[in-house]
């Protein structure tokens, strides 16, 4: 199956996406990279303090979201004693109780599948994804690590506008940074023998 999301909408996303997906690695001059790994409440806490929280709302902010939840749902990856995750499912438990969305996981083979479709690194959960209920290749991703509730709902918002025929260049620049507050990933699997 094919992403439906057109060429230049992928490789605007790719350009926006790429600074957040860099690897949690030092930079040259020693400053964190944009993935932050939190094993546990108190550093998610901690990181989660550092992230601004959208302010402002368009006026048809609530009206889009409640109307969309008719043909839109939200899909994410979870792990296993993954703090992130349990963070992010609370807050899109938040959202779902506001604005009537659906909301299931997918496994992280189909999150890695959708990333190599635009060319996107794989960089751990969760990851969250809006897609339209009736067609599952066209795909956005919202999250990538928890975030803020208002976050979270503007991005849900763009990316609900973004499927419904806006131009992808300027919802874009809207949704072009992510937390990366990440859990840790488990052990790779060892050589097969």
């Amino acid at each position: 199956m094919r992403n439906r999301l057109t060429r230049p909408a992928a490789l605007l996303l790719a350009t926006a996406l790429l600074p957040a997906l860099a690897l949690a690695q030092p930079s040259r001059n020693g400053t964190a990279s944009p993935i932050h790994v939190a094993a546990d409440a108190a550093s998610l806490q901690s990181l989660l303090t550092r992230v601004p929280e959208t302010q402002a709302f368009p006026p048809d902010f609530t009206e889009t979201l409640a109307s969309a939840a008719s043909v839109s749902m939200i899909e994410m990856t979870t792990s296993p004693s993954c703090v992130p995750c349990a963070d992010l499912w609370s807050k899109l438990s938040e959202f779902r109780s506001r604005y009537h969305w659906q909301i299931r996981t997918i496994s992280g083979q189909e999150a890695l599948l959708r990333s190599g479709r635009l060319g996107l690194p794989w960089v751990g959960h969760p990851v969250a994804w809006v897609r339209p209920i009736a067609d599952p290749d066209r795909t956005i991703p919202i999250a990538i690590g928890t975030d803020h509730l208002s976050n979270l709902s503007r991005n849900a918002y763009l990316a609900t506008k973004m499927l419904s025929g806006v131009k992808p260049g300027i919802a874009l620049r809207g949704m072009a940074r992510y937390t990366g507050i990440v859990g840790t990933m488990g052990p790779k699997p060892g050589p097969r023998r």
